[in-house]
């Protein structure tokens, strides 16, 4: 029998809408939304970008969870891993008894088919899902409308027999769905994280040679088998959602240029292609923090949400061009008026930092969030500021 698969709700969303203002409501947050998103108190005042935390994927992700919970109160629930990148909500649905078989002594081989599985919103891979789909168990997939378009455009790369370059992070679970999309429909890929590595690809398109150097290269950030001289005569652009729009934008110009010096510009249309799939909120954001950093005088920004987030990390990338930038994943990194724990820009680790915070009579603040952070950690950061600065 093929598994009960849940892709639109459980019809409990009223049944468990007081539970999630609860666990992620804000009032604050609602308050500096109706003053122009800006707060004051004592020497401190906190501007706040336009368009910041929870988008409309992770919200519907999070909520299908709690649904979830509710429908099935006597069954084994189970997530893949992470339902996004956000410690906070992980740790929340944890204590609602819903099991991660990315933890310690849990797996697939666990459940059984009377159990109910999460996929999340940044989807599985075709392998992952095949094993659930064998074990006959309830799924629920929260997997996110932005991902599902990059999902359909890399299929129809691999049925039109292009190999999809994929501008992305190899470890991340996005990117790694994604890239198992184009092998299961016949395809092959290659993932490219910056600017340097879309270099070598364009290199070997225009040049060609160098085989075994670019298969070191790329071999865990490519299809099994790829052969760039055959597999990268016809390329179709895809991008995992949360990475930078302009970067995205410019892995394909130079992949079309590359494509046009080699084949000749009459020949690009049977040789490249891109769609639009670049996520809405993910740019929503991007340009909220744009436009505060352009039309507000901030001193330092602060940036909320997971180390893992990839959206939350860009967002930092794009303040630390101009600002001092600390990317704190919850409230409490905010130790004192002197001390705050962080991630630099391009760091792996935490580190602490001392006197982060201006001793002026005004202090300026800007402060946004990741799409996978909620209002209430945002509040509780805002109150945690206003407490330094009396």
């Amino acid at each position: 029998m093929p598994p009960l698969v849940f892709r639109k709700g459980l019809d409990l969303k009223h049944a468990v809408a007081d539970m999630l203002a609860d666990n992620y409501h804000s009032d604050i947050v609602e308050q500096i939304k109706a003053d122009d998103f800006t707060y004051r108190s004592g020497r401190l005042t906190v501007r706040l970008a336009h368009e910041f935390g929870f988008c409309y994927g992770v919200d519907r992700a999070v909520d299908y969870a709690y649904q979830t919970r509710e429908r099935f109160p006597d069954r084994h629930v189970f997530l893949t891993g992470e339902i996004i990148h956000n410690p906070h909500v992980n740790e929340k649905l944890r204590g609602m008894g819903i099991r991660f078989l990315s933890d310690p002594h849990e797996s697939v081989e666990r459940v059984g088919t009377s159990d109910v599985v999460i996929l999340p919103a940044f989807g599985v891979t075709m392998a992952m899902l095949q094993q659930l789909e064998a074990r006959a168990c309830t799924l629920v997939d929260t997997t996110c409308g932005s991902v599902l378009n990059v999902w359909k455009n890399v299929r129809r790369y691999a049925e039109g027999g292009y190999t999809s370059v994929i501008h992305g992070k190899v470890w991340h679970e996005e990117t790694q769905a994604t890239a198992s999309q184009a092998v299961q429909y016949g395809g092959a890929y290659v993932v490219v994280f910056d600017r340097e590595e879309t270099e070598v690809v364009c290199d070997y398109i225009r040049r060609g040679g160098g085989r075994d150097g670019f298969l070191q290269r790329f071999g865990k950030a490519a299809s099994p088998g790829f052969d760039p001289e055959r597999d990268l005569q016809r390329i179709g652009l895809a991008n995992q959602t949360t990475m930078l729009m302009t970067e995205s934008l410019e892995v394909g110009e130079l992949i079309r240029r590359a494509m046009e010096e080699r084949y000749g510009a009459d020949g690009l249309g049977e040789r490249y292609q891109a769609f639009d799939t670049i996520c809405s909120a993910t740019q929503d954001r991007q340009d909220a923090v744009v436009a505060l950093l352009r039309d507000q005088p901030v001193d330092l920004m602060i940036v909320i949400g997971g180390y893992n987030s990839s959206n939350t990390a860009n967002l930092a990338r794009i303040c630390a061009e101009t600002r001092p930038t600390f990317h704190i994943s919850e409230p409490d990194c905010l130790i004192s008026a002197d001390e705050i724990r962080h991630r630099r820009v391009g760091s792996k680790h935490e580190t602490t930092s001392t006197g982060w915070l201006p001793n002026t009579p005004a202090v300026q603040v800007g402060l946004t969030s990741g799409a996978s952070t909620p209002d209430n950690l945002v509040g509780a950061a805002i109150e945690r500021l206003a407490s330094f600065c009396q």
